[in-house]
């Protein structure tokens, strides 16, 4: 083994125990805080006595409710406003996670947000600031590094080797054992950002004005739940500002589309065989359009509109004017919730999806070609939750789109205990864990085995787990059925 890899391999060992860690055992000294009643120079105080750039606000709970940073000070100053209350101009609304969550998620929070700190709190309240410095070792692994190289790419060649570049460093996270749900988080949000750079170095090649638009995500990539086998699953919403008809809009948008698709295609996220794509036209919609065409689902209970929700339902907004999606989002929750006999369906839809067991204790495999004796982990294994979780989520008006927060979320609604609820996502996660250990050892990914595997090539141990997340499958699935009456 070369030094090199050994050196690297140290590196992941260290950086999988840091983000393994809560925050709170990372917060190292209390916060530097200021109530939000006090004015602007008491704020400045506070911070040169303190020596720091910024400082929390905080209400009389010491509930965050805001960060008052020098940036916000030279923009009051500059405007006269320097002799106010502090909450007049404050940055509102800060990132925040609680103290039992993971150091991973602040690491995603600063990536996707594009900030240097985030608050802790324990019970709403403040307790500290994680920063990218306690980070420091995602920045040596290179996730941070990565992202300024998506930022700079000028043309989709260099993203194409970026994306590969994503693909070997979360080979090397599988073979470390890092878990299956900071994992998939990891390989969504990075993947997010080089499907942006595409988007907008191909935008500069195409002009229209008086479009707002927004590239939508579907399936897995929607649900934040990405694995090295993926193809694309994506859309566009728009409103014309000028009044144009829908049609002259999409003719205009879906050139752009099929280069961004082609180049998507390029940096390895296969070319949809189902044409679930921004460049199909029935999937480059106006909001009116789109609002029609779920409307219909909702109504229409054919198995190809209970595959169309099942895709489409869990979308979110990817890149553009998000207020498109969030408002149609808001939209379909509204209404789902009064189409119960859809939801009813869509149980009933969700039953066909069987967990990979049999009788006597022992696995339901089945012969393909090239993967004999084999269980398919995505159709008989983790379909199972994804389609039970989003059914739960759509009745209770869920915002979440991701399983393992549908589950937390949905889970007390439908007289599920927190054990019950612990032990179905450490299920899920377990076999996405196995999902994506099989596919970062296969040479190809775009084969159809890509999610089978032979149970008997596991250790007794990992046999047993398997056996009883599928159980836990199963006991949702019935669950699932005896709450709609199947």
């Amino acid at each position: 083994m070369s030094a090199k890899k050994v050196e690297l391999e140290h590196r992941l060992a260290l950086e999988q125990q840091t983000l393994a860690l809560p925050l709170r055992a990372l917060v190292r000294n209390g916060p530097i805080v200021c109530r939000e009643d006090q004015s602007v120079r008491a704020a400045v105080a506070i911070m040169h006595e303190h020596g720091v750039g910024s400082v929390v606000v905080v209400d009389a709970d010491s509930r965050p409710v805001g960060i008052f940073s020098e940036r916000d000070l030279v923009g009051a100053v500059a405007r006269g406003e320097d002799e106010g209350a502090v909450s007049s101009l404050m940055t509102r609304e800060p990132i925040a996670l609680p103290a039992h969550a993971f150091a991973y998620e602040a690491a995603l929070a600063m990536i996707g947000n594009h900030i240097r700190h985030v608050l802790v709190t324990d019970d709403e309240r403040l307790v500290g600031v994680v920063s990218e410095r306690d980070l420091f070792s995602l920045q040596r692994l290179g996730l941070g590094e990565l992202t300024t190289q998506i930022r700079l790419a000028g043309d989709v060649r260099i993203l194409e080797n970026i994306a590969a570049e994503i693909r070997k460093l979360t080979r090397l996270l599988v073979e470390q054992g890092v878990a299956a749900e900071q994992l998939t988080l990891y390989v969504t949000v990075l993947n997010d950002r080089v499907c942006q750079r595409v988007i907008e170095v191909v935008r500069k090649r195409h002009q229209w004005e008086k479009i707002s638009w927004c590239w939508l995500a579907f399936g897995s990539e929607g649900r934040f739940e990405q694995t090295f086998s993926t193809d694309q699953d994506n859309g566009i919403i728009f409103a014309a500002h000028d009044g144009a008809a829908p049609e002259e809009v999409r003719a205009r948008l879906l050139p752009f589309a099929r280069e961004v698709n082609e180049a998507l295609d390029a940096c390895g996220f296969r070319w949809c065989k189902g044409n679930v794509m921004a460049s199909n036209p029935a999937l480059c919609l106006s909001v009116e359009e789109w609002r029609d065409k779920m409307g219909r689902w909702l109504q229409n209970w054919d198995p190809k509109a209970l595959l169309d929700a099942s895709i489409y339902f869990d979308f979110r907004p990817l890149y553009g004017d998000a207020t498109l999606a969030t408002g149609l989002h808001h939209w379909v929750l509204e209404r789902t919730r009064a189409y119960p006999n859809f939801l009813r369906q869509m149980a009933q839809n969700a039953m066909q999806a069987k967990p990979a067991l049999g009788t006597l204790r022992e696995f339901a495999t089945e012969d393909v070609p090239n993967a004999p004796h084999s269980i398919d982990l995505k159709a008989h294994g983790v379909r199972v939750f994804v389609d039970v979780a989003r059914i739960y989520a759509l009745a209770q008006g869920l915002p979440q789109t991701n399983t393992v927060e549908r589950l937390r979320a949905a889970g007390p609604s439908v007289r599920m205990s927190a054990a019950e609820i612990a032990a179905t996502v450490g299920a899920f996660l377990y076999i996405q864990q196995l999902r994506l250990r099989h596919q970062a050892s296969r040479d190809k990914l775009s084969d159809a085995n890509a999610n089978r595997i032979d149970p008997d090539s596991l250790n007794e141990l990992e046999r047993h787990t398997l056996k009883e997340s599928l159980r836990l499958a199963r006991k949702l699935q019935k669950r699932l059925a005896l709450d709609y009456q199947l």
